[in-house]
């Protein structure tokens, strides 16, 4: 019997739509997987992310601010209102593409 994961091999077609819900994934694949999805989202023209990322501790929350802090296209980001998820989720506005 193979001794990977069974999910190792499995792709999954994630819909870029704005909203990134990080509970569906491994936290080690987090720093990858933002920046790639922000990426799509301003090729799409999407400039307005929100990414949730849970309550908890707050670990994941610190990954996807420390990553937000290091991009360049991020305008601004902060925790999202009451009703929009409130400190699970981070709402990010991102600059256009330049022409």
């Amino acid at each position: 019997m193979d001794d990977e994961e069974p999910w190792a091999e499995e792709v999954v077609e994630l819909p870029i739509d704005g909203v990134l819900d990080l509970h569906t994934f491994r936290p080690r694949d987090v720093p990858d997987l933002v920046p790639t999805y922000l990426d799509e989202c301003r090729a799409l023209g999407i400039l307005e992310v929100r990414i949730i990322h849970g309550k908890g501790q707050g670990v994941l929350r610190r990954t996807v601010h420390a990553i937000l802090e290091r991009r360049e296209d991020v305008a601004e980001y902060g925790l999202a209102s009451a009703h929009r998820g409130g400190w699970g989720a981070t709402l990010v506005t991102l600059r256009p593409p330049s022409s």
